[in-house]
């Protein structure tokens, strides 16, 4: 049974335990799983005619996952979108619920009506097969999402691509309406048309996660990040945010003559903030999966419903800057099994970051003439 996907890296790494999925596989294996199907099929492996729905929202998956997990499976019928918006309306599936696909396909409407759904509910989607259940006893190892249903997918908001064994098969669609309207679906959800290819009609382009990645067709939780650049404070400043499936991540350069500070904002709600920062044994940030100076640790308090770290590196170590493609910003517990932040890539915002560093290397060669 596949329940969660995470990346290498995400909100928190577990070094030397089963992770996420694995805490909520556990979880489940020590207490009874209450899972409710809401159509008449009682098995997906009968290839039913409606897309089945598995909504699993037990004490337990609420406590790990902190939001119902929500099985879509079988064949994508016209009527699907319209039973499940009815869930959706009833609250029975609330907004950033988290959504698992498994279809061979379908209509391809009721596909993008699924799709904007997701999108409306800020809905997280994933491959994966029900859990067992007296109504659902079979459940396949393999997860599959083609044709409609890769459309219902890139509803997502956040969208993670699949691992193991599930596999992700992208469709061009034959037709000038309908291939009109599937590339105006498509852009509306920010994806790329060019990745659902261009085989003739009934021929599946196979992705893989690495490939879904590249393709922006999977962002594994995280929206592009932003940036934003220009004068502060007698120096300069460059603002990153992005938007995580855990919160909001921000990254604030600042650069003066005294130094480069660096503040992260880690926004997870109000009460686990004040928990991570009471647990923490070392707080710092990393440049390029290495420390970001050689005195690495900075100082972490909790404002309103984030963790801030901040820190002040000399403006002699910014050589690694302008070439960075990676910044974090990471707090460790008391066990040393976990560490919890985030991390940022730099290649969305390359040209806001040399241009920061430029104007932040001007700023250090000012300083060392005013000195001489």
């Amino acid at each position: 049974m596949q329940v969660v996907h995470l990346p290498h890296r995400f909100g928190y790494q577990l070094r030397r335990s089963l992770g996420f999925a694995g805490m909520l596989l556990t979880a489940m294996a020590a207490s009874p799983v209450h899972a409710h199907d809401t159509s008449d099929s009682a098995s997906q492996g009968t290839n039913p005619s409606q897309l089945a729905v598995q909504v699993n929202d037990d004490r337990m998956t609420l406590s790990v996952a902190k939001v119902p997990q929500v099985y879509l499976y079988g064949t994508i019928d016209a009527g699907a979108a319209q039973r499940v918006q009815a869930l959706v309306q009833s609250n029975k599936i609330p907004q950033n619920s988290d959504i698992y696909l498994n279809s061979p396909g379908g209509d391809m409407a009721a596909g993008m009506a699924l799709g904007r759904l997701f999108r409306a509910g800020k809905m997280t989607t994933h491959l994966g097969s029900p859990r067992r259940t007296a109504r659902q006893p079979i459940v396949p190892k393999t997860s599959q999402c083609v044709d409609a249903c890769a459309y219902a997918y890139a509803g997502g908001l956040f969208r993670w691509a699949p691992t193991g064994s599930d596999r992700f098969g992208a469709q061009a669609v034959a037709g000038n309406a309908s291939a009109t309207d599937a590339t105006a679906y498509l852009k509306e959800m920010g994806v790329d048309p060019k990745v659902f290819g261009n085989l003739p009609k009934g021929e599946v382009t196979w992705l893989n996660s690495e490939q879904m990645r590249q393709d922006g067709m999977s962002n594994n939780g995280r929206l592009t990040p932003t940036a934003v650049y220009g004068p502060a404070n007698g120096g300069t400043s460059l603002t990153l945010t992005q938007l995580a499936r855990d919160g909001e991540h921000r990254l604030v350069l600042q650069c003066r003559a005294d130094g480069l500070s660096i503040t992260a904002n880690y926004a997870i709600g109000a009460d686990r903030a004040r928990q991570m920062v009471a647990r923490a044994t070392h707080s710092y940030f990393e440049i390029n999966d290495k420390p970001a100076a050689e005195d690495n640790h900075a100082n972490i308090s909790t404002v309103g419903s984030s963790v801030v770290f901040t820190q002040t590196i000399p403006l002699t170590q910014l050589n690694q800057l302008p070439t960075a493609y990676l910044m974090a910003a990471w707090l460790a517990d008391r066990g040393g099994n976990v560490r919890y932040g985030f991390w940022m890539e730099m290649d969305p915002v390359r040209n806001e970051l040399r241009n920061f560093s430029n104007g932040c290397q001007q700023i250090a060669k000012q300083a060392v003439a005013s000195k001489s």
